[in-house]
């Protein structure tokens, strides 16, 4: 006699009519997933985020709500929350319920920037100004194909800006998008727009980058990005790559920036 999934004797039992993810055999037949139930709740979760269900800053249905929905467990529920929001895809607020978590808060808008300056805080030399240079769609070079997980030549929109901290240019950015997903941006709408990059992508294109890989070496100035961060030829300079993620660890932004580190520097907590 075969044995049932871990899950088959709980409320999860109905699984393929509530929509838990299942694999195929070899034969193409539905087989359940063998993934721990709250696990699968969480997958069922990022679904609905992907799919725009609940959109960033929005509340989600409490945990008694998604254990009816999905027929499971408080329980099941409430462990697919806790990793969620460990991940920082959701947000627990006290006495108010889970909320999808959104770039455009304020303690969440330097998630992916690490640099700080040397003397006090980000708050003391306050928000960055922001020049676009360039803002131009093209076909894709085979590089930024690869790492977009498109094919060479697919759209992509690459927009080359500076950012500078009391007057001072400190960043340029190369970043390079999908032209699918963004169809529309420009650099008037980039110009425009006083918020953080990655809530304009929210609110205007429904992308919300989730996660990043950064790669991180010392290089040199050469005339082009001296001439943007106004530093001598040579002058030392960080080099950050950042590839961005969506749900389900979609590329869905490449960053190469040179950053000024005379009168900053990057940090980062580890755990």
């Amino acid at each position: 006699m075969t044995a049932s999934p871990s899950f088959a004797t709980s409320p999860a039992a109905a699984a393929p009519a509530m929509g838990l993810p299942a694999l195929a055999d070899g034969q193409g037949v539905a087989t359940p997933a063998f993934s721990p139930l709250y696990q699968q709740i969480k997958s069922l979760i990022l679904q609905s985020l992907q799919a725009g269900e609940w959109k960033p800053g929005d509340a989600i249905p409490s945990e008694m709500e998604l254990a009816g929905r999905f027929r499971v467990s408080q329980g099941a529920v409430r462990k697919a929350i806790d990793e969620l929001a460990a991940e920082h895809l959701l947000v627990r607020r006290q006495g108010k319920g889970t909320f999808v978590a959104t770039h455009a808060e304020q303690h969440t808008q330097f998630r992916f920037l690490r640099l700080e300056p040397d003397s006090g805080d980000r708050a003391s030399v306050g928000s960055a100004q922001r020049h676009i240079v360039q803002c131009r769609r093209l076909r894709a070079p085979v590089d930024i194909a690869h790492a977009l997980g498109l094919r060479s030549g697919e759209s992509v929109l690459q927009v080359r800006r500076v950012l500078s901290f009391q007057q001072q240019p400190t960043i340029l950015e190369d970043i390079w998008l999908p032209g699918g997903p963004f169809k529309g941006l420009t650099a008037s709408a980039l110009t425009q727009d006083q918020g953080p990059m990655y809530a304009l992508f929210e609110s205007q294109f429904g992308v919300r980058m989730v996660r990043a890989d950064e790669k991180i070496k010392a290089v040199a100035a050469d005339s082009a990005a001296a001439a943007q961060l106004q530093v001598p030829d040579g002058a030392p300079l960080l080099s950050v790559e950042r590839l961005a993620y969506t749900y389900n660890d979609v590329p869905m932004e490449l960053r190469r920036g040179l950053y000024r580190t005379d009168h900053h520097h990057y940090h980062n907590q580890l755990s």
